[in-house]
């Protein structure tokens, strides 16, 4: 449909192209939606070729160089830091600072839900492609990062010098879940308010929340990876001990 009844209307703003429509030269060019034709075999031949490349480099690679592969493990020997893999470092890192059923098993799934949700909670056509949704999205984004990054890592050295569980060891339900609960509730919803100044959008509030769940997750990962010693106790990464990181 051509005028004002577009059904895919033309944006300059957009970065992105249509799933399985791509931008080339056709006879079925203008036939489609924003002068696009199918995916196949247009698209799906270039990524097989980028997919043969990239295992070729790697495979010379692995001719040249050899793996970083460590000594063989000991069952008999407890490695200190006894880290996890680097993309479960973050919920090791989390587990030092409440109960392992609240860091392991409830927030990831909470999050994990969360994240599945915001097709159906965000169900506006506006701004679709368009990164941050708009400039006012851009600025929720870069602070919400900045305020996620500034509290988590403020946290981290509080817990990690105050001693929470040290002090209020009885019961074990307020260090291991009451207190993390407000503070995460709390941080959360203090996000949110501050966000509301900005009169966002549906899309705008998301971004910013996104974008506190990047800073957190990596936050917490480089953490865990470069700043835990022995007894997993803050430390300067020269400081180290051999073996700390896994990698």
């Amino acid at each position: 449909m051509r005028g004002e009844n577009q059904v895919f209307p033309k944006d300059p703003a957009k970065t992105y192209g249509l799933m399985e429509l791509v931008k080339g030269t056709s006879p079925m060019v203008d036939k489609g939606p924003e002068d696009t034709v199918m995916a196949w075999p247009n698209l799906l031949i270039l990524e097989i070729v980028v997919t043969l490349g990239t295992v070729v480099v790697l495979l010379i690679m692995s001719l040249l160089f050899n793996a970083p592969l460590r000594e063989p493990a000991n069952p008999g020997v407890t490695e200190n830091p006894a880290k996890a893999a680097w993309y479960f470092l973050n919920l090791q890192e989390l587990l030092l600072h409440m109960s392992a059923a609240l860091a392991g098993l409830i927030i990831p799934v909470l999050v994990i839900v969360g994240l599945m949700a915001i097709p159906y909670v965000d169900r506006s056509k506006s701004d679709v492609g368009v990164w941050f949704a708009s400039k006012k999205g851009k600025r929720i984004a870069a602070f919400s990062g900045i305020y996620t990054g500034i509290i988590l890592i403020a946290l981290i050295l509080f817990d990690e010098f105050i001693r929470v569980r040290s002090i209020i060891n009885q019961p074990e339900a307020v260090p291991g879940w009451i207190i993390p609960i407000v503070v995460i509730g709390g941080l959360c919803f203090l996000l949110y308010v501050i966000i509301r100044k900005w009169q966002p959008t549906r899309r705008e509030v998301l971004v910013g929340f996104f974008s506190a769940f990047f800073v957190c997750y990596f936050v917490l990962i480089l953490t865990s990876l470069f700043f835990r010693g022995y007894g997993m106790h803050l430390t300067l990464p020269w400081h180290l001990p051999p073996g700390a990181i896994p990698f």
